[in-house]
């Protein structure tokens, strides 16, 4: 069976999911969910995010030049919906999710406490593409919950459960299926290893 052409869309998935938290720095803020999202440097640390012009937050972006990146799990799964559809401009999402208000350290929107890991994020450049603006910006912070670390302090973001995006759905992440390199890795000769026991 071949493969079906058709016009050109967006069908780079799955795609994270991350509840993007906002603030007018005047005591108002807001949660969106924003499915477009990426890394796109490594030094300087630096992400994107695509948000339509009509959004509700984009005119705080556009104002502040902050937000903080709060990655989402399976317990987040509902909050981060409804973030997505509810407007801010009618609702208070924080309120309704029961979703606590964090501290940043570096900007003034605040960061989601439920969330496994946030990054503090500050706006270097926006491109108005089209239907959505492109915001990059610079990772100031990352927050990782110690509860998902082992007693040697390294990070297992899997045992947040994350989710993802794919054409309307959200996904769970599923099970390890290799590590970065290993289709290159030297496998180790059983044999050698155990004659040095001997």
């Amino acid at each position: 069976m071949g493969k079906q052409t058709w016009k050109g869309g967006n069908m780079l998935y799955p795609l994270p999911v991350v509840m993007v938290s906002v603030t007018d720095g005047k005591g108002n803020d807001n949660i969106i969910t924003v499915a477009w999202a990426g890394t796109i440097c490594t030094n300087p640390p630096m992400l994107s995010i695509s948000v339509r012009p009509e959004r509700f937050s984009h005119q705080m972006l556009m104002e502040t030049g902050e937000f903080v990146v709060n990655l989402t799990t399976e317990k987040l799964a509902y909050a981060t919906d409804y973030c997505g559809v509810r407007s801010g401009k009618d609702t208070d999402k924080f309120r309704d999710m029961k979703l606590t208000k964090e501290k940043a350290q570096f900007v003034q929107a605040p960061m989601i406490a439920e969330a496994p890991v946030c990054l503090e994020c500050r706006v270097k450049e926006v491109r108005h593409l089209g239907s959505h603006d492109l915001f990059l910006a610079e990772v100031l912070a990352v927050h990782a919950d110690e509860s998902y670390m082992d007693e040697k302090k390294k990070f297992h973001l899997e045992w947040a459960k994350p989710i993802v995006y794919s054409h309307g759905e959200y996904l769970a992440t599923g099970k390890k299926i290799g590590t970065f390199g290993y289709s290159v890795k030297k496998k180790k000769d059983v044999r050698t290893s155990r004659c040095k026991r001997n």
